[in-house]
């Protein structure tokens, strides 16, 4: 099943993969356009700065000059100062120096070293050329940094890394999912291996309540409904097994049974030519072997017919208080006891069988218990089946008898056949439903018989 799996990847890679591709594709050629239209400003920036200095440089230029002239011929009358008042200019030995002062850098002042003295001449520059050296300045090292600086590779080995980390991540998600996905459809795999290989005790872990979920529910189900089909199937063909070696012994002991009768009214019709007590005895003996072998094939003549099965609605509860009502008389030391479900919608199922099958069980019950013992009779309603059980505060079944509760002609009670439970199974399978042991409320042994609702008044099934 790991195929599964790995098509669920292989398909969220083709799905995923190349579109992931067309758009960083596109990502990155549209961050290259931007990256144009944002070196553009750039650029323009470092013409106007060069411009800048070139001009300030010739503006620079003819302010010195203009300044040297002033001072040759005497048009600007000087400032005197000490050499303590100019020591930088002073210490540095230099003939002359130009500075910048004023406002902004607006005067441009000129030195001349005298022999005691500094003289300093003044010219207004018009402008503020210290704070345009600083623009000049603060331009030049945006364009530096600029230029020094690839956004574009930054950007698009961030952009690479965070969308691979992303498609990663839903890979792995992806891989964790397409396990807990196929896991269970290879559990379900294996179970309907089991059951196509005859095993139909299989079942699964329910779980989760989406399709697999409902899948796997299903699964239960059908090999539970199977089971016990094939329980029942089995039932079934051991008790045709049976019905035909019941209708062979029928037939023997039916042979055997003609004599017997006849001897004993030829006996009894001469009675007066004999010991009348001999003849008494032997024909009570005869008689009683008689009832005896008729008792036996009435069982197995009873076991082997198939009588018609005649379905129709039948009322559950009344055809219980009327059985118990029957049997009450039979059995005075025992209690019985009636839980019906008031209500109780009516079943489909053949009335004489039910009767029967009942009046089986309650008999069963009421041999079982000892004088002062309760028998309880309840009816109830499960989904679409109805329930009638039987409990019996007896010495309950063991668990041999339990494992071959309904096989035929195996007796637990003293005098018994083995074939009372076998034949009330066949009547409740007929109708449509079921016998089976429980564990009973009383102490005892107990069995439900389950039928089907009638569906309204047309006695179909529900």
């Amino acid at each position: 099943m790991n195929r599964l799996r790995n098509r669920l990847i292989l398909v969220f890679v083709l799905a995923t993969f190349f579109p992931l591709c067309l758009t960083l594709w596109t990502t990155l050629n549209l961050l290259e356009l931007s990256r144009g239209l944002f070196n553009s400003p750039l650029a323009q920036l470092d013409e106007v700065s060069k411009s800048l200095e070139t001009t300030g440089q010739k503006l620079y230029q003819q302010a010195r000059e203009a300044v040297r002239r002033d001072a040759a011929e005497r048009r600007v009358t000087p400032r005197r100062l000490t050499p303590a008042q100019a020591q930088t200019f002073w210490d540095s030995g230099a003939p002359e120096q130009f500075e910048f002062s004023g406002q902004g850098g607006n005067m441009l002042d000129y030195y001349v070293r005298g022999k005691d003295e500094v003289l300093v001449y003044s010219r207004p520059l018009g402008l503020p050329m210290s704070a345009l050296t600083r623009q000049y300045a603060d331009a030049r090292k945006a364009v530096e940094e600029s230029s020094t600086r690839d956004l574009r590779k930054g950007f698009s080995a961030t952009l690479v890394v965070v969308v691979a980390s992303l498609w990663l991540a839903a890979l792995i998600a992806l891989v964790y999912v397409a396990h807990r996905i196929s896991r269970p459809v290879h559990t379900l795999t294996e179970g309907l291996g089991r059951v196509a290989a005859g095993d139909l005790s299989v079942r699964l872990a329910e779980g989760g309540s989406d399709e697999i979920g409902e899948a796997v529910e299903a699964f239960n189900h059908m090999a539970a409904q199977l089971e016990q089909a094939r329980e029942r199937l089995i039932h079934l063909t051991r008790l045709a097994t049976w019905q035909s070696v019941a209708r062979k012994m029928a037939h023997e002991l039916k042979n055997s049974l003609t004599p017997i009768r006849l001897t004993t009214e030829e006996i009894a019709s001469r009675a007066g030519a004999a010991d009348p007590a001999f003849l008494e005895q032997a024909s009570q003996i005869v008689a009683e072997e008689v009832n005896t072998l008729e008792r036996r094939v009435r069982a197995f003549s009873e076991f082997a017919s198939e009588p018609p099965v005649i379905p129709a609605e039948i009322d559950v509860n009344a055809i219980v208080e009327e059985r118990v009502c029957l049997l009450k008389a039979a059995h005075p030391e025992v209690a019985y006891e009636l839980r019906l479900l008031p209500q109780l919608p009516k079943a489909v199922a053949d009335a004489d069988l039910i009767k029967g099958v009942l009046t089986n069980l309650l008999e069963n019950a009421a041999e079982a218990v000892k004088a002062g013992g309760v028998v309880m009779a309840k009816t109830g309603l499960t989904g679409e089946k109805l329930r009638v059980e039987i409990h019996d505060s007896g010495p309950g079944l063991s668990a041999q008898a339990r494992s071959s509760l309904f096989e035929p002609a195996i007796s637990f009670k003293k005098g018994g056949m083995g074939l009372g439970l076998s034949i009330a199974r066949r009547s409740a399978l007929l109708c449509g439903g079921d016998l089976e042991a429980l564990q009973g409320e009383l102490g005892g042994a107990a069995f439900r018989l389950t039928l089907a609702v009638a569906n309204g008044a047309n006695g179909k099934l529900q």
